[in-house]
C-alpha cells in the first residue's frame, strides 16, 4: 500500500481558499499534486449530492474549504457549510464511507502556508485510511 496515492477533491471558496493555494503556488508552498480543485463562489454553494458524488466516482478524500465563519462575502454561507458537513459526516457510513474522508477547513486568502500544510495533512490522513472502498469496486 505505500504506492498508494490518493485523489482529493477540493472544493474551495473563490475568495479565501482558492487565492491562498494561489499564494501557496507563488510563495513556492509544496503541497501534494493528489488535490483537485474545484472553485466554486462560496462553500455555501457545495451541495451534499456533490460530496457524495466524488466520493462515489473514486475519489478518496474530499475537502470543502472557504472564509473563516464571519468573513463569508455571502454573509452565511460558510455556516450553511459548516451544518451540511457535519450531518454529512453523520450519514458517509450509510454510503460505506469513512468520514475522516471529508474535512472541512477556513483557510483565509492570506494563508498560504496553512493552506499547503492542510493538504500535506490531508493526503497523509487519507493514505492511512487507504483506497476508497468506491475506488475497489470500479477496479473489481
Amino acid at each position: 500500500m505505500s504506492d498508494f496515492e490518493p485523489t482529493i477533491i477540493a472544493f474551495v471558496c473563490n475568495w479565501c481558499t482558492y487565492t491562498a493555494a494561489d499564494l501557496a503556488g507563488t510563495s513556492r508552498q509544496a503541497y501534494p499534486q493528489n488535490v483537485r480543485m474545484i472553485r466554486v463562489m462560496c462553500t455555501g454553494m457545495v451541495d451534499p449530492q456533490y460530496i457524495i458524488k466524488a466520493l462515489l466516482e473514486g475519489a478518496d478524500g474530499v475537502l470543502v474549504s472557504g472564509c473563516h465563519p464571519g468573513d463569508c462575502h455571502y454573509i452565511n454561507g460558510n455556516f450553511k457549510a459548516r451544518r451540511r458537513i457535519k450531518l454529512l459526516k453523520e450519514i458517509l457510513p450509510r454510503f460505506g464511507f469513512e468520514p475522516e474522508r471529508l474535512r472541512l477547513t477556513w483557510i483565509g486568502a492570506s494563508d498560504g502556508i496553512q493552506f499547503a500544510e492542510t493538504m500535506r495533512e490531508l493526503v497523509a490522513q487519507v493514505k492511512t485510511l487507504g483506497p476508497s472502498q468506491a475506488k475497489l469496486k470500479m477496479v473489481i
